[in-house]
């Protein structure tokens, strides 16, 4: 029966390996979205945000405090009443006793500290800063999926054109070792054939490495595990510059779009209500106490509990402070100073990232024209070629124009290559210019 089962695990086990699902970038994406390592991080500092915020609140709130003594007086004080109050000499009198108890509660109650109510200005900063972060982390995310992704549709492609060369130069040295049985070619017109294809199988070797090291790089911005198969969709090269005139035409800068541009404005406001804070810090402040006791006295330790006398009390206390004004005014100072150099780099970043979306514009404009340009030439090549190629079998040109012509259209070839993976990351460069790389992934 066990015999049975293994037989029919084994029938279905191609199967099982067919059925894998090709991933499209969009699923690669949205698969590390949501199992990238970094996500626990930014889930956590936003948890982080929200205890921060009831720490703060929790400055404003009632607190118990709950104080027990206990003295064991070894030698009990004693005072003098001077002479004349009771009698002609002076007095020696202990107003205590050997145990000596006392037990309060205390409740504090905050009334007015403008410095606490500024900072709980800061608490829906701080939860959006923790948002923000997280939202930075998954352009991030979006950014090297979508590099890694490409990358690999380039080592594709790439070992597509070499196995087609490959097979060129096979035919042609059974066309040149054929010449040279029949003495019509020399055994070095041979050898140069062979060369280039030893050079072609060496290329194919390093691209097929190349790849395994992207699709690894892929897994790992993923969250995917490296030990796992993963099938990227397709065999073809994404076509490259649909719509990019479009996009190029229609988009718009705005600083406000970028991620990292609004965080400067949650630090720039989070430095203003710190300054702030410390300015408050100048204002008196207002609390009110309630408080309830008991004290106990004995010779011995059992009547310092069990004739325990209770009072209480309630009042206001009011705190200026007074002498700590040089260092809180240096401290206002800092923080006033921190808080306008983060406004002018405010200012400063705003310039910088226009200037990068720009030149992300221009080199996607250019990179667009030399991905069209040199697929044109891969096709004069590929014409040159067949030309030679046809004069070379007709006796009319030798080998050596043959693999010049062989090796221009290698040229050509890597020159797209290069110009094609270029053109991938200036497209990606622009999403991220502009602040949108999320629009990028829900458009896919």
């Amino acid at each position: 029966m066990n015999r049975k089962i293994l037989i029919i695990l084994i029938a279905l086990l191609p199967f099982k390996v067919m059925a894998q699902p090709n991933w499209s970038l969009k699923a690669c994406i949205e698969y590390g979205l949501k199992n990238n390592r970094s996500n626990a991080v930014y889930a956590n500092e936003k948890k982080i945000a929200d205890a921060q915020a009831k720490e703060a609140l929790a400055d404003y709130l009632p607190k118990l405090s709950l104080t027990g003594t206990l003295d064991n007086n070894l030698k009990v004080q004693e005072t003098v009443i001077p002479a004349g109050v009771f009698g002609p000499e002076d007095q020696r009198v202990a107003f205590t006793k050997k145990y000596n108890t006392n037990g309060v509660a205390q409740v504090d109650q905050t009334i007015y500290d403008q410095s606490l109510l500024t900072g709980l200005k800061a608490n829906r900063y701080n939860v959006r800063q923790a948002g923000l972060n997280q939202q930075q982390n998954d352009e991030a995310i979006i950014y090297n999926i979508s590099t890694a992704y490409y990358q690999i549709m380039v080592y594709r492609e790439q070992l597509s054109l070499l196995k087609v060369n490959t097979e060129t130069y096979r035919k042609q040295i059974e066309v040149s070792a054929l010449k040279v049985k029949k003495g019509v070619a020399l055994q070095k017109d041979l050898d140069k054939v062979t060369v280039d294809l030893n050079n072609a199988l060496s290329q194919i070797r390093v691209a097929e490495s190349n790849l395994t090291l992207a699709e690894n790089q892929l897994k790992y911005e993923m969250g995917y595990p490296i030990t796992d198969a993963l099938q990227v969709e397709g065999n073809e090269v994404i076509k490259t510059t649909a719509n990019v005139d479009a996009i190029i035409g229609t988009s718009r800068f705005l600083a406000a779009n970028r991620t990292d541009y609004r965080i400067a404005e949650v630090n720039t406001k989070l430095l203003e209500i710190d300054e702030d804070r410390i300015k408050a810090g100048f204002l008196p402040k207002l609390t009110a106490y309630a408080r309830y006791g008991a004290v106990g006295f004995g010779d011995q330790l059992s009547p310092a509990f069990s004739g325990m006398s209770t009072y209480s009390a309630v009042g206001l206390k009011l705190t200026f402070p007074i002498f700590d004004f040089f260092k809180r005014n240096a401290q206002y100072s800092q923080a006033k100073y921190k808080r306008l150099n983060a406004q002018e780099n405010l200012k400063l970043n705003e310039g910088k990232y226009q200037l990068e979306y720009e030149n992300a514009r221009t080199k996607l404009v250019k990179e667009q024209s030399n991905v069209d340009n040199n697929r044109r030439n891969i096709e004069l090549a590929r014409s040159v070629f067949a030309t030679t190629d046809l004069q070379f079998q007709k006796g009319t040109t030798d080998l050596t124009d043959w693999l010049n012509a062989q090796n221009s259209l290698k040229e050509a070839q890597n020159n797209y290559l290069s110009s094609l993976y270029q053109f991938y990351l200036a497209k990606i460069d622009l999403e991220k210019a502009g602040g949108t790389l999320k629009n990028f992934y829900s458009a896919l």
